[in-house]
């Protein structure tokens, strides 16, 4: 395997999560007597770069599929999240009925949204068929298709380029990074900006946040590693905000390199230095990793032990990706989780992929009263409790499992 960014060979192991099904691969109940198809997630760290990345065992196109399941509206935090952006962006950049704002990986045009609300042309590029659908169904124009070089060529002919591209959680979802990043350039109109979001790799090793590692997440992202790939295609990461998002992420502002406007700030040069203190661009920070997740492991079935002795009931909150891959590594089957709850009806009546836990609609907490609930997607926790709060009435509480397993 060679770095998907410098192609520099890799050998250093970052994290082997050993082989699990595709975190999105839900499985309908017809399929409960057929095998699933497991694949190794194993991260590895690039010598030269510092990209920590897995190899590309289960092709995008099979991942994003028309059969994906995960809908970004069903998240009221993320919603406010995406509400913000807009309401404090086009504003700030001048955007008007002028304008083009393009996102990429668009999804259900849970972000779009708002901007046309606010006069503002807007563009999605999405891959997946049914979230595509949803986006066009609020009005946004949505082209079906992987964004890279090839499309980004495409539209620029057609006079399609664009003020502000946005991608929210898409730079580690590309497996050619670099062909994805040199199609922004194109798609950028002249002084325009790209803002993409991203989970920042440093919270992931200080909060040791490894069940955000799933098939479908190719890179694993610094920001001193992404500065490096945006610079490649001719574009300057200038600034850089810290946001609480998916347990600490960040969101990177680039224009093209020759942009008078792309003046490095103070608060860039700041969190640069806060990497490089951490040992960010050393091989030693990478280091160790295995032993933290193993712990969280055994912690968690420890658990689940005590409550099945003491014949207390565990259901789970939130059929998210990063579920599976906590319940996968540890091995946890539906005898330990009774069910999993989502507010998502495109997961309902489905099964969790490795584990088979079967999901429900969030009335089932109601009705089948368990003396915990797992908070699965951990970074929404607050809007979870909130909306499950009922559950003290019976004596109900909830466990979140990163950083380690911790009972509220």
């Amino acid at each position: 395997m060679h770095c998907r960014f410098c192609n520099t060979p890799l050998s250093q192991v970052f994290l082997d999560l050993g082989a699990a099904p595709a975190s999105n691969s839900f499985l309908k109940p017809g399929d409960l007597n057929a095998p699933e198809t497991y694949y190794p997630l194993k991260l590895f760290v690039c010598p030269e770069c510092f990209l920590v990345q897995v190899d590309e065992v289960k092709s995008s196109a099979d991942i994003f599929s028309s059969e994906y399941v995960y809908f970004s509206s069903y998240s009221s935090t993320w919603l406010a999240h995406a509400k913000a952006y807009v309401e404090a962006t086009l504003p700030r950049l001048g955007l008007g009925p002028d304008s083009l704002v393009m996102e990429v990986a668009s999804n259900d045009g849970y972000l779009l949204q708002y901007v046309r609300q606010a006069g503002t042309p807007a563009l999605g590029i999405e891959p997946t068929a049914c979230t595509a659908r949803a986006a066009r169904e609020k009005g946004v124009e949505t082209i079906e298709a992987f964004f890279g070089v090839a499309l980004a060529e495409r539209l620029a002919a057609e006079g399609r380029q664009a003020d502000l591209i946005v991608g929210n959680n898409v730079l580690a979802h590309v497996p050619d990074i670099n062909d994805f990043v040199g199609g922004l350039r194109i798609a950028l109109k002249p002084g325009g900006l790209v803002n993409m979001e991203f989970p920042h790799l440093y919270r992931l090793v200080e909060s040791a946040q490894f069940d955000t590692v799933y098939h479908e997440h190719f890179s694993y992202l610094s920001l001193s590693t992404v500065r490096r790939i945006f610079a490649a295609q001719g574009l300057r990461v200038f600034d850089c905000e810290e946001l609480p998002t998916h347990g600490g992420s960040l969101r990177i502002h680039a224009r093209a390199e020759d942009d008078p406007k792309a003046q490095d700030t103070p608060r860039l040069s700041a969190l640069l230095d806060m990497e490089r203190a951490a040992g960010m661009l050393g091989p030693a920070y990478y280091q160790g990793f295995q032993d933290r997740v193993e712990r969280i492991k055994a912690e968690l079935l420890g658990f689940l032990a005590e409550q099945t002795l003491a014949r207390k009931k565990v259901a789970a909150y939130g059929a998210a990706a990063k579920g599976n891959t906590l319940l996968n590594f540890c091995g946890v089957k539906a005898g330990q989780v009774a069910f999993v709850c989502d507010a998502s009806p495109h997961k309902q009546g489905l099964f969790l992929p490795g584990s088979r836990i079967p999901v429900l609609h969030p009335e089932a907490i109601g009705r089948e009263r368990p003396d915990y609930v797992l908070i699965l997607p951990w970074n929404i926790k607050n809007e979870i409790m909130e909306k499950l709060a009922f559950i003290r009435q019976w004596g109900g509480r909830f466990v979140t499992p990163i950083p380690s397993p911790e009972v509220l």
